[in-house]
């Protein structure tokens, strides 16, 4: 790897930190910029799940004023997130490589959709979060297989569910989020780094720009809407999906 990929990576890890930990977006920025490195699709999206684990360090870190009152719901469904995290990696790794370049332009499509789908506006105070319901955590644990299978706006889901579900403002529904996304992904890159094929010195870059932006990303969501940067980083999503798609289909 030479030094413009080291800069891309770094550049690309520090986009995707800030916007992860901001609405989720962290996969639509890095893994593009992995692919673009040269990497292949699998390597590149296990190489990209490594990385996001200093996105999760960065973005709880940053959240700590919203995380106080939300320990207990988060006890509660940490395990939930852990094993929707190893279902999902496993899930990658029993996936032929010629089947996962076919469905990847299909996931980053969607999400990149749904990124730019209008957010519900948060309420004006924060509430408990009744999180409790057997619906809720089955979703999560759909989410989080997700996570760790691909990922790409993961977070934008989850925080549409935990706006749903909850009476938080975005910043505390977003600091919840951070949490479960981060053991998800955590469990997922423990698979990794064991059984898949990790680009380790594409980690280095990748994961200190993570770290960087991931800890002002919260900061972010106190103060400026992330509206903006989201339909930016969507519309790039839906372009880099298409070309994906014609590359995987033609």
């Amino acid at each position: 790897m030479g030094w413009p990929e080291f800069g891309l990576l770094l550049a690309a890890g520090v986009l995707g930190g800030l916007t992860g930990s901001i609405a989720g977006l962290a996969s639509v920025a890095t893994y593009p910029a992995l692919l673009l490195a040269g990497l292949p699709p699998v390597a590149a999206n296990v190489t990209n799940t490594v990385s996001l684990v200093f996105n999760g360090i960065g973005s709880v870190l940053g959240s700590q004023p919203e995380l106080r009152g939300q320990g207990g719901w988060l006890r509660r469904i940490v395990p939930a997130a852990a094993l929707g995290g190893v279902a999902g990696a496993a899930l990658l790794l029993s996936t032929p490589a010629e089947g996962f370049e076919k469905v990847v332009p299909i996931l980053l499509g969607g999400s990149a959709v749904l990124i730019l789908l209008p957010r519900r506006s948060a309420p004006a105070h924060p509430g408990h979060r009744p999180h409790a319901g057997l619906w809720a955590s089955a979703a999560i644990l759909a989410i989080c297989i997700y996570g760790g299978y691909f990922g790409a706006a993961a977070g934008v889901l989850l925080l549409a569910l935990l706006l749903t579900t909850g009476t938080d403002t975005l910043a505390h529904a977003n600091a919840g989020k951070n949490v479960v996304l981060g053991v998800a992904n955590a469990t997922a890159a423990l698979v990794f780094a064991v059984f898949a094929p990790v680009h380790w010195v594409a980690v280095i870059p990748l994961g200190a720009g993570c770290l960087m932006g991931s800890r002002l990303g919260p900061v972010v969501v106190r103060r400026a809407p992330a509206g903006p940067m989201r339909i930016v980083i969507g519309l790039a999503g839906v372009g880099l999906a298409v070309k994906l798609g014609v590359d995987a289909y033609r």
